[in-house]
């Protein structure tokens, strides 16, 4: 991995003083303005150079620099022109600032900050838009990037040969001590409907509601932030899921006809399947699960005490996984770091003997497999014939960053009517280009596992939608009235999922002849099943949205057309001039384009080569479904286990064996013991830790124990280590069970009550693994009278378990 360094030589100072952020939300759209304050405390001039993170679908839309009391406001220009200009100016001792984004990954950008003066003091200021994302609470996620990870370069590649533009993602700080820079942010939140509240996972102040009706509010980021982590917001609206457009008017100055000229609707989606349809999931598939195993998944999860590493969290996520998958399906599980391998040749049929394999191996991975390499593990597995009637779900966990993140990108698209990609972003600074991109192209769904998430509840709520039979002949129709047209500047919709959000950019044109509502319809089929969903809205554009949302358009429009560039098009200078003109009409960056601002009213002699200096910034890779045969068994269970017994006063009169945490990531330390870390590169450049001098030893949760004891099948075993999960002997346990019962089935039993009753708070992660057990309980319901012998195992429950 080729790093530059931090500074040119060492213990020299960095110029970036401080970082200022303003953010202000309306709806689903966010504009964020970061003002970043350098001060040049060496004797000569100096060229500093600054590399960070912003959101993946970032629209940047404003760059300027302000030196004394004068304001500098950077133009868009071709990227060439842009870059000669800046040179130019600097080698003759003007003032220059040069914004670029990086070629292999949008969410990464490069800034120049050329010529400043000793002792002289520069703030530039950066302002994009980007879209919200919306998460399964309905809440509204805003991610301000404060960590940049290094991404691993194979050597011998073209990035790490060139020099050019793959310093913009080599440029990045390896060091791991706190930034000398600081970080304010302000937040003011706006919306039709009232704001319920905003949480983060970094401290706020208390929030303050501006007006009566809370439908706006402001919030700070409170004193202290430590860089050691991204700022996550999210924000609370009523009815945040609900479909709803927004119409933006056009810019009168722009040329007639232009995009930027021409109103915008932004309509947000949100399909509703038929309920009938969505109670039966799948039983079929192909299962494939890449996992990470480069050096740094040995970091910990996060830094608070009893963190799991993020090797050891991805095991326990495989084991719920495979307990979770359903008979007679296949699978198969690929490691990858410098290299990558897999524990069968191809994937298998998931029955007891290969699940049992593949536990044994996934218990003894380790994160020892150097760099990240992701591009020849997806090749390979695509190189796979798929099986017939068992359609592919891939699910991708990393934390890392690559080089060639479009390069990825276009791979998986390549193979979208193959498979469906579901990715994990594990820790912070994970590329969210590259695991939303992934989960975009690959029909499926991205989740972000960071600070204290748990990883288990995320991937197994993206395995329901791996289960869900998937969204055919998706088709979108408009109805406007006459005199206008619309022009869609989305890509066609290829994934739809129950609850899940879907945007749609329209480019309006015309004048409307009288109607003032507009109707979009998408229609689609679901298991065979035509849906219907459709939006009514008004025509009139949306007061005090600026330009957000054209912004955001022109930014979809690029990236659509950078992929059909790299696809290899006919027309490829058509295209590249296409997205140029996009790009400086909506003063909006892109590959091709870039922010350029030169102070021509100073010009000073240099002499000599300018000093350059690399800007420090904080690296943190340190400090399923099966047809129930017995659909009531759920209803007998509640009915039969006597719920008062698992009121919060029982469960504080509950055995310790019962009051264990509920919380996989909740562990209990035996010790104080504190944790001393020492890195070094790798031959393949990862960090890796090289010692501990002391690790806290967490007790097995007892779910996990409970989940790694069930049979492919669904049931469990009466046996010892099954009595010790309650806590109990096996004797005591079989003396308790009617003579006419089956031991499996009263030990299934025994479980099932155990997780609805104990476990109850996290039955998203135990969801599959319960109706495995409810359809094996089900299918022996011939030789067995199940509501007596519920009513057995709550009895013994009652009057011995939980006393």
């Amino acid at each position: 991995m080729e790093i530059c360094g931090l500074v040119s030589r060492k213990n020299y100072p960095v110029p970036l003083k401080s970082i200022s952020v303003e953010i202000r939300v309306q709806d689903h759209v966010a504009t964020v303005s970061s003002t970043l304050q350098y001060v040049n405390e060496e004797e000569r001039p100096l060229e500093a150079l600054f590399v960070f993170p912003l959101p993946a679908d970032a629209a940047v839309c404003h760059f300027s620099a302000k030196i004394g009391e004068q304001e500098i406001v950077a133009e868009v220009q071709d990227r060439e022109s842009a870059r000669d200009q800046y040179d130019d100016a600097v080698s003759s001792g003007q003032q220059a600032f040069l914004l670029e984004e990086s070629a292999e990954s949008p969410d990464v950008f490069k800034l120049s900050v050329g010529c400043l003066s000793a002792g002289q003091n520069a703030a530039v200021t950066i302002i994009y838009v980007t879209e919200l994302a919306v998460q399964d609470d309905h809440s509204l996620r805003f991610c301000l990037p404060a960590v940049l990870n290094p991404r691993y370069t194979p050597a011998g590649t073209t990035a790490a040969a060139s020099g050019s533009d793959a310093g913009i993602v080599s440029e990045i700080s390896s060091g791991c001590g706190a930034v000398p820079y600081t970080l304010t942010l302000s937040v003011h939140v706006s919306s039709p409907k009232p704001i319920s509240k905003l949480e983060s996972n970094c401290t706020l102040d208390p929030l303050v509601f501006v007006n009566s009706d809370h439908t706006q509010a402001t919030v700070n980021l409170s004193p202290g932030h430590m860089f050691d982590k991204d700022v996550e917001l999210f924000v609370f609206y009523q009815d945040t899921h609900q479909p709803s457009a927004i119409v933006e008017a056009g810019l009168t100055t722009a040329p007639s006809g232009s995009l930027m000229r021409d109103p915008v609707v932004m309509i947000s989606l949100y399909p509703e399947f038929p309920e009938k349809v969505m109670k039966s999931l799948g039983n079929q598939g192909e299962f494939v699960f890449v996992i990470d195993r480069s050096g740094s998944m040995g970091s910990m999860m996060h830094h608070e005490r009893g963190a799991q590493k993020r090797i050891d969290s991805a095991k326990d996520t495989l084991l719920l996984l495979l307990k979770s998958l359903p008979m007679g399906c296949y699978f198969n599980i690929y490691g990858f770091g410098s290299r990558f391998e897999s524990i069968f040749p191809q994937s298998v049929e998931y029955n007891q003997d290969t699940m049992d394999q593949a536990l044994k191996r996934v218990k003894e991975m380790q994160a020892d497999m150097g760099g990240t390499e992701i591009l020849q593990p997806l090749k390979h597995i695509y190189s796979q014939p798929c099986h017939p009637d068992q359609p592919r779900q891939l699910f991708i966990f990393t934390d890392g960053e690559v080089f060639n993140t479009k390069a990825v990108l276009d791979l998986v698209k390549s193979h979208t009517h193959s498979h469906r990609c579901f990715s994990f972003g594990i820790g912070e600074g994970a590329s969210a280009a590259l695991i939303t991109g992934m989960a975009r192209e690959g029909s499926g769904y991205a989740q972000f596992i960071t600070d204290t998430d748990r990883m288990q509840p995320k991937v197994m709520q993206s395995l329901r939608f791996a289960l869900q039979p998937a969204v055919v002949n998706i088709s979108v129709d408009w109805s406007l009235p006459d005199g206008v047209t619309v022009d869609t500047l989305s890509p066609p919709i290829t994934v739809l999922f129950q609850g899940q959000r879907t945007l749609i950019y329209a480019q309006l044109k015309g004048e409307s002849s009288g109607g003032s509502e507009g109707t979009v319809t998408v229609r689609y089929s679901f298991k065979d099943h035509p849906v219907t969903n459709q939006l009514h809205f008004c025509l009139k554009p949306t007061l005090e949205t600026g330009l957000s949302i054209h912004r955001l358009a022109v930014r979809t429009l690029i990236r659509s057309l950078e992929q059909e560039e790299r696809s290899g098009a006919a027309d490829v200078e058509g295209i590249r001039s296409r997205m140029v003109e996009l790009s400086v009409q909506a003063g909006v960056s892109s590959v091709h384009t870039a922010f350029i601002a030169v102070n021509k009213d100073n010009r000073q002699t240099v002499k000599g080569p300018l000093l350059q200096r690399r800007v420090q910034t904080r690296d943190s890779s340190l400090p399923v479904a099966v047809q129930s045969a017995h659909p009531g068994l759920l209803g007998i269970i509640r009915q039969g286990m006597n719920l008062r017994h698992f009121s919060d006063d029982a469960k504080s009169a509950q055995p310790p064996a019962f009051r264990r945490s509920n919380s996989l990531s909740d562990s209990s330390v035996k010790d104080d013991y504190e944790e001393e870390w020492d890195s070094e590169e790798d031959k393949e450049g990862e960090r890796t830790v090289m010692k501990t001098v002391a690790a806290p030893v967490p007790q097995k949760d007892l779910l996990l124990q409970l989940v790694s004891l069930q049979k492919a099948s669904g049931c469990w075993d009466l046996d010892a280590t099954l009595a010790d999960v309650f806590g109990k002997t096996e004797d005591e346990l079989t003396n308790q069970k009617p003579a006419q019962v089956d031991g499996s089935v009263w030990a299934t039993l025994l479980a099932l009550i155990w997780l609805y009753g104990c476990k109850i708070e996290q039955q998203v992660e135990w969801q599959f693994v319960a109706m495995k057990a409810e359809s094996w309980i089900g299918s022996q319901k011939g030789e067995i009278s199940i509501p007596d012998h519920i009513h057995s195992v709550s009895v013994y429950l009652t009057h011995t378990l939980m006393i």
